[in-house]
């Protein structure tokens, strides 16, 4: 063997073990629990595992006469804010709900299920009474202002509820879906704190729809840090859902169903799932119902929900004329701020939804043809390994996974020393000073915590004061405990369509109650669209060498309803647009058009010197 040969030969042996040995699933699992503890507030148990924190928050609640000691600190600041809290203790009870057999098999069931009850033992003490729910524990204003430890801190705890005079649907809604999904949990292992959070759950939901409102009217310091842009709509659903899945009573699915038009839950086809918006969730859980042969005299409306759960999916993946934008590294991008907390709740619901088919033998339904199950699971995993490192910078996104991760994170506990390693108290100011602005890797590993992401182009920078990028939350890691288990068991037979109450005691899958396999496609057939769009080049003219063409779109209501809420997204416009209200979700009604009436029409209009925009209806609510 010449040397040019033996040096190739030696190469090979070196990467090879990197290039085939994949990502070590079962050690991101368990770090991504462990980041929990860290979040931590109120007294911490005997088998804390992050050495470095100690007792904070020991007076929340006390100035409002209410023991709201506990709960979990939702990014690296030091609120406890309600509505983040609530979906990630939704999105850890999912992820066990699904997948809490591959996490016993990897010894981290326990921990997923501390992590959980942590979250619904301060939403006990939260709901003192069926219509109050304390919502928020200090505030975000007084916070940022100082760059303290948890257990130094100074500033306001003063604690913010919501009751029915200062009503909060999507806060009330989302906690009910919290406690609701965590209730199953529990079944087996503690009944009786499974019943206690079913009660609340119901009382909640109950609380939720009769005083309807926006939880951040009444809880107004909210609104600069998680406004509930989406209204609570999507969270009632949402709530419904979980509400029949725990407790299998026909009142629930009744309500999804009967409210999926006016709720929009059968309208809403956005590519995003996270803390404010649940549509997607909702829908991939009525799918379940229906897929599982639950739906009954409700089966065509469930479908309607399972061909926008399918418009989700397929927007995800790319099979979709309305597909997520990507980076060049083929990471989903929805935003610069926390962008990761889009793809790992995105990966949770492909992980499923795949799960899902594949135990009935189906495909989903996209616009560029049917895609099997093994491919959405493909891609979930995909958007996993870029985060544990599988993209351009070969950096690991996941503090303390792989040998390049985040050092900077944007997190107060870690960047300063542990109060056990340096007692001396650190103030606002001075924690400012001292610690927010050194050059220097964080004193404290924040092990398994998600940080905010790269950018469009793959970028990043290490930098602390780079919140939108370097700071963790705990809405990032819940969804991924799901996936991370998931992917874990490997190739094997999943068959996620079983009842939700099994023991995660014995473990037992109970084939039985399987569905049979069918062949062939989705279930649902394609209805026609309530909604008509139809655009025509009115006419065009030239200036200075550029022709200039003059667009009119007339979108038409063939319901038997009356629209509201809608919103039309917009690709491709390169020019001014007349005759809509630019939003959140692209476009909506003018500001003087609250409603489209069953056969009538709105007109709007755009320039631009270039072929038809695309045009697509994003979202309505049909009543």
């Amino acid at each position: 063997m010449d040397v040019m040969k033996l040096l190739v030969y030696m190469v090979v042996l070196l990467i090879a073990p990197v290039a085939f040995a994949g990502h070590d699933y079962a050690k991101a699992l368990t770090k991504s629990i462990l980041f929990f503890e860290a979040q931590r507030s109120g007294y911490l148990p005997d088998n804390q595992r992050i050495s470095w924190r100690a007792n904070s928050g020991l007076q929340d609640g006390k100035a409002n006469g209410i023991d709201l000691v506990g709960g979990y600190y939702d990014a690296g600041d030091n609120v406890k804010f309600g509505l983040p809290m609530a979906f990630t203790v939704t999105m850890m009870a999912w992820s066990i709900i699904e997948y809490g057999k591959q996490m016993a098999s990897s010894g981290e069931l326990g921990h997923a299920m501390d992590a959980v009850k942590w979250g619904t033992d301060y939403f006990i003490k939260a709901h003192p009474e069926p219509y109050v729910l304390y919502g928020e524990v200090g505030d975000g204003n007084t916070d940022h202002q100082c760059w303290q430890r948890p257990e130094d801190m100074t500033t306001s705890r003063l604690a913010y509820r919501i009751d029915a005079a200062n009503p909060g649907s999507d806060l009330a809604a989302e906690t009910a879906a919290a406690m609701a999904s965590a209730s199953m949990v529990f079944h087996q292992s503690d009944p009786a704190y499974s019943n206690e959070l079913l009660e609340h759950a119901k009382q909640l939901f109950d609380f939720a729809d009769k005083y309807r409102g926006k939880y951040d009217s009444s809880i107004t310091v909210a609104q600069k840090y998680y406004m509930s842009i989406s209204g609570y709509d999507d969270e009632l659903l949402w709530a419904a859902a979980w509400l029949y899945q725990a407790t299998n009573d026909r009142y629930y699915l009744d309500y999804l169903s009967n409210n999926g038009d006016a709720l929009g839950g059968t309208g809403w086809s956005v590519a995003e799932f996270g803390w404010d918006v649940k549509y997607a969730g909702a829908q991939v859980l009525a799918t379940k119902f229906l897929l599982q042969g639950n739906a009954g005299e409700h089966a065509a409306v469930l479908e309607q929900y399972q061909q926008k759960a399918e418009s989700f999916m397929c927007a995800c993946i790319g099979k979709s004329s309305q597909s997520v934008q990507r980076t060049p590294g083929g990471l989903l991008y929805r935003q610069s701020w926390n962008n990761l907390q889009f793809v790992t709740s995105a990966s949770f619901l492909l992980s499923v939804y795949s799960d899902y088919l594949a135990s009935v033998g189906k495909a989903a339904q996209c616009d560029f043809g049917p895609v099997q199950p093994s491919e959405l699971l493909d891609f979930a995993k995909s958007q996993v390994d870029y985060i544990l490192g599988d993209n351009p910078r070969a950096t690991s996104y996941m503090v303390g996974y792989g040998n390049t991760y985040p050092q900077q994170v944007h997190h107060r506990g870690s960047s300063i020393a542990s109060i056990k390693v340096d007692p001396s108290f650190v103030s606002c100011s001075g924690g400012y000073a001292t610690w927010f602005g050194r050059n220097a890797g964080d004193p404290n590993l924040l092990d398994g915590a998600i940080v905010g992401g790269p950018g469009a182009y793959d970028d990043f920078a290490d930098q602390r004061d780079n919140y939108e990028q370097t700071e963790p939350t705990t809405y990032n890691n819940a969804p991924l405990l799901g996936v991370l288990a998931r992917l874990n068991a490997g190739s094997s037979s999943l068959s996620q369509l079983l009842p939700g109450k099994f023991s995660f005691q014995q473990m037992t899958l109970r084939n039985s109650h399987l569905l049979s396999r069918e062949s062939g496609s989705s279930v649902c057939n394609r209805a026609p669209s309530p909604i008509n769009i139809s655009q025509n080049l009115t006419t065009s003219w030239s200036n200075r060498g550029k022709t200039y063409y003059r667009y009119s779109v007339i979108v038409t209501n063939n319901s038997p309803k009356t629209i509201k809420d809608l919103h039309i997204s917009i690709s491709k416009l390169y020019g001014p647009l007349w005759g809509l209200t630019k939003s959140r979700y692209g476009y909506s009604f003018p500001s003087w058009l609250k409603s489209l009436p069953v056969g009538k029409s709105i007109e709007f209009v755009y320039i631009h010197s270039a072929s038809p925009a695309d045009i697509w209806v994003s979202g309505y609510k049909l009543v």
